[in-house]
Parts: C-alpha cells; sequence; structure tokens
C-alpha cells in the first residue's frame, strides 16, 4: 500500500499511511490472528480467510475498538458464516477481517487504520470490500467507504453523527443503517439524519425496543447482515 491521504470537512493533519510488514498466526480454527505493521504503528486483527474469492468484509467496533461487535458478539460468528458460504452447494464466502485500531477513539486515525485493512485485503485478492462499523466505528467505516474505491457497500450500526457531513459522497456505494428504537447512547434520530442526506443506494433498518448495543435484535441482525453483505459484494442488491 502507498501513501493514503484523506481529505474531508472531518479530516485534517498528517494523514499519511503506509503497510510496511504483515504477519500471521494460525488459529486451530483456521483463522489467523494478524499483525499489520504500519508507518503510524500497529494495527491488529483476526483474518478468517476464504481462499480464491474476491469479496471481503471488514469489521470494526466502537470507540474502544475491540473485535467482537455489538449484539452478542455478532463479528466473530458473522465472519466465520460468511467465509462458510451460504449453501453447501454455493461454498464460496468471504474472507472477513476483523480490525482492531491503532488509537481507539482518535476518529481520523481509526479511518486510516480501515483504509490500511481494506488495502491489506486488496493485496491478498479482495476486489470488492463491504465495511461493517458499530457507533463510533460506524461513522468511521463511514467516511472510509467514501474514500475507497474498493468499498462496495457501508452498513453502519448504531451510528454516531460526527464524521457523516459528507455521506452523499458515499454514494453509488450501498449503505445500510441500523438503530435500535431504545438507543439511550445515540438516538436513533441520527440514523434517520443520515438516511436522509445519503443518496442512493440506501435502506434504514430501524429494531423497536433495542438498545444501543443491539443485544435484543440480535438475531434479526445477523440475518439482516449476512444477507446484507453478500448481495452487496456480488452485486446483487437493487
Amino acid at each position: 500500500m502507498g501513501d493514503t491521504p484523506l481529505d474531508g470537512e472531518d479530516l485534517t493533519g498528517d494523514l499519511a499511511l503506509s503497510i510496511e510488514t504483515v504477519a500471521g498466526r494460525e488459529r486451530p480454527d483456521g483463522a489467523l490472528d494478524m499483525l499489520i505493521n504500519t508507518s503510524r504503528g500497529e494495527i491488529s486483527g483476526v483474518l478468517h480467510p476464504c481462499e480464491g474469492q474476491p469479496a471481503a468484509v471488514v469489521f470494526v467496533g466502537g470507540a474502544l475498538g475491540g473485535l467482537d461487535g455489538p449484539a452478542n458478539g455478532i463479528y466473530p460468528r458473522l465472519a466465520e458464516s460468511l467465509r462458510a458460504g451460504r449453501t453447501p452447494d454455493e461454498p464460496g464466502g468471504l474472507s472477513g477481517f476483523r480490525l482492531h485500531y491503532r488509537q481507539p477513539g482518535e476518529f481520523q486515525e481509526c479511518v486510516l487504520d480501515v483504509l490500511a485493512g481494506t488495502s491489506f485485503l486488496k493485496g491478498i485478492g479482495a476486489r470488492r470490500v463491504a465495511l461493517v462499523g458499530h457507533s463510533f466505528g460506524a461513522a468511521v467505516v463511514i467516511k472510509a467507504g467514501e474514500l475507497s474505491d474498493l468499498v462496495v457497500g457501508v452498513a453502519a450500526l448504531s451510528p454516531q453523527l460526527y464524521g457523516t457531513r459528507s455521506v452523499e459522497r458515499l454514494a453509488p456505494r450501498s449503505l445500510l443503517l441500523v438503530h435500535g428504537t431504545a438507543d439511550s447512547v445515540l438516538d436513533c434520530a441520527a440514523s434517520r439524519d443520515i438516511h436522509k442526506r445519503a443518496l442512493e443506494p440506501k435502506r434504514l433498518v430501524l429494531y423497536d425496543g433495542a438498545g444501543h448495543g443491539l443485544g435484543a435484535c440480535a438475531d434479526e441482525l445477523f440475518e439482516l447482515l449476512a444477507g446484507w453483505l453478500v448481495e452487496v459484494v456480488d452485486g446483487e442488491e437493487s
């Protein structure tokens, strides 16, 4: 990956990052603990590889980072499900990369991390990438999606507003917004506002009674994301 410049309303200063080395250690389940050494520090994560397939997903957490995501740790379960493929007769699945930020809570640095993650996936064969983020991370993936030609879709779960002022630039990439109506941390009005300003293709899903962590709708969210991600990276979403 060469230097990656960032620009935009919420991004300022020295914003170049380059990948220097990548190391991986295999887990018993076939996933890989990854360490990406960059010009701005080390990015860690877990790769769920699907060899020979050109599509992948990057998953990121909220302001504290982490690898498991909301909805009772939906990210590892979803990554493994997507890697396995949709049915035994259709073995081709998606690679997944669960990424932990270098500097959790630092918006610009976290955007750079996601862009580095997409570049890493491109280097191992990905040609179409979707991004999934929660809370603070939802705004991070919206901004990163605006800036990456590799990204074809962004799923923003319980998003914050900061970092989304130029969401119209995300088009023609697909945008999925998900929020709980009982979110006491970030009101679902944030998703409504982002959806109103975004251009097509876009979709807003509100789960009645669900809170910020979306635990009350974990099963429904799993099914929604599993289907949407496959459609987006396959280019089938309408």
